[in-house]
């Protein structure tokens, strides 16, 4: 797939930094053990030939699955970013019925990029689409995130696929927020409801609930304010809105997508505590993934969380924000090239 070479290419920094790390830690222990001769056989003076021998040579080395190994490769994982608990947890499922057996880099990387998988594939799912309309989706995050481009690429593309969208600017006291909304908002002939700078969030969310519903729309996108230093403001302005919007509608909001920044690695962790405190978070998005080479904490977020990862962004295009695919960011972030 296509975008499975963009998130290939994107994620260079994670899987280069993985793929170096196996070959480094296959190498010191092949080095470190060379496979001995059988002993009723001279071991051999030059690089065996033939198809066999082309194929042990570009395989590359083996190295004996040892513990010194497997520290090597929980380190590896962890400065990757997959967080001590889920790297311990992947190296020793990994090991599990294969100590003692000689791997090569890529077998590795096989078997790395197949546990991964098992962890991802259970949270990609794509957003559910509801009957109910207008479906509201509550976004929220903190500033920076990427959460206003999000919502811009998610509400053309909902638009490219037949939908009625309306998105509210509801970050009402960053200008550079509203005026960005109104920027995807023309290149994707949404409407684009805003207030006057400073102005409630909440009235601004209710006013969009009657615009969403005049227009007949499928979706009601809302921005939120991202302001972490003050929790308690952030926590009564979501309560509120949260309120406001039921008054039009008891089951709403039927989406609260939580955007996070790749490249903010371990501290996506502490983001999700949060919100999922501030606010009934249903689903990630995760961002920027185009920018750090530890794109491991996308595992951490699901061994840890649970929650569903709707969509990855790898740049700053309207086709860089995708549904998940749990087999493709394996492969991608692994190194492992795809089949």
């Amino acid at each position: 797939m296509a975008f499975f070479s963009k998130l290939r290419e994107r994620l260079f920094k994670s899987s280069s930094k993985l793929e170096e790390g196996l070959d480094a830690i296959v190498s010191e222990g092949e080095a470190a053990t060379p496979s001995p001769a059988p002993p009723d056989e001279p071991a051999p003076s030059t690089p065996a030939a033939g198809p066999i021998g082309r194929l042990l040579r570009r395989e590359g080395p083996r190295r004996v699955l040892d513990d010194a190994m497997l520290e090597s490769l929980e380190e590896l994982l962890i400065s990757a970013d997959m967080g001590v608990d889920t790297a311990l947890r992947v190296s020793a499922n990994l090991a599990a019925g294969r100590m003692g057996k000689r791997l090569t880099t890529r077998e590795i990387k096989k078997l790395l990029a197949d546990e991964i998988a098992r962890i991802m594939e259970p949270v990609a799912r794509p957003m559910p689409i509801y009957a109910r309309r207008p479906q509201v989706v509550l976004v929220v995050g903190v500033n920076g995130s990427g959460k206003t481009t999000t919502i811009g690429k998610l509400a053309s593309q909902l638009k490219a696929a037949g939908k009625r969208v309306v998105i509210a600017a509801g970050d009402t006291f960053r200008a550079a927020a509203v005026e960005q909304l109104q920027v995807w908002g023309e290149r994707a002939g949404v409407p684009v409801l805003t207030a006057p700078e400073g102005s409630d969030p909440a009235s601004l969310a209710f006013d969009a609930m009657e615009k969403a519903r005049a227009d007949g729309a499928d979706l009601l996108l809302i921005d939120t304010a991202g302001r972490l230093q003050n929790r308690a403001d952030l926590m009564e302005e979501l309560a509120k809105i949260v309120r406001v919007i039921r008054k039009r509608d008891e089951t709403a909001p039927h989406n609260t997508l939580l955007v996070l920044d790749a490249t903010t690695g371990q501290n996506a962790l502490s983001q999700v505590e949060t919100f999922r405190k501030l606010a009934d978070v249903t689903g990630l998005v995760m961002t920027k993934l185009d920018g750090t080479a530890k794109g491991g904490v996308l595992v951490a977020l699901a061994d840890r969380f649970g929650l569903p990862i709707h969509a990855i962004g790898v740049g700053e295009q309207i086709d860089d924000l995708a549904p998940f695919d749990a087999q493709e960011f394996a492969a991608a972030l692994t190194g492992l090239e795809a089949e």
